[in-house]
């Protein structure tokens, strides 16, 4: 099994996210089953079975971060030494060559993209055409639309 690439904040969210699902939500869940069952039948009570169901939900998320978190090989951008290379974890601003817009992207793991806030995951196509270029260097990255080309103006390591 290989590892999952992780940013340091990226896998303290995760770290945080297991904390409140272990010591807050299964807890409520648990008092919400027992609650359902003092009303008696559990054939016909909903509120029985939505809590179940919500115990299910909640345990494979607990099973999915214990596994990510196990499997994870956590990187600190900052304690890196690229030498001003693009790579995982870097913040890149980019410039398109074609509308002159700049944008900037930091490069996280699958688990922590989230385009709205500028980060896109590894495996993504222009994530993989922009590692191991430099400041200054042209990204041709395969798009739905064609080929977009990006200027690579500054490489921060945050």
């Amino acid at each position: 099994m290989s590892r999952i690439p992780i940013t340091v904040n990226g896998a303290e969210k995760l770290r945080e996210e297991l904390y409140h699902l272990k010591a807050v939500v299964r807890p409520r869940i648990i008092q919400a089953i027992a609650d359902a069952r003092a009303h008696g039948d559990l054939k016909e009570n909903a509120e029985y079975h939505a809590a179940r169901e919500q115990q299910s939900f909640t345990e494979g998320r607990i099973a999915e971060i214990e596994f990510k978190l196990a499997h994870a090989q956590i990187i600190d951008v900052t304690k890196l030494n690229p030498s001003g290379k693009v790579v995982f974890g870097a913040t890149v601003e980019l410039e398109d060559l074609e509308t002159s817009e700049t944008v900037i992207y930091q490069i996280v793991g699958e688990d922590e993209a989230d385009i709205k806030v500028g980060r896109i995951s590894i495996t993504s196509p222009i994530a993989r055409a922009l590692i191991g270029k430099q400041r200054e260097d042209i990204a041709s990255v395969q798009a739905p639309g064609g080929i977009r080309e990006y200027d690579i103006r500054e490489v921060r390591y945050l």
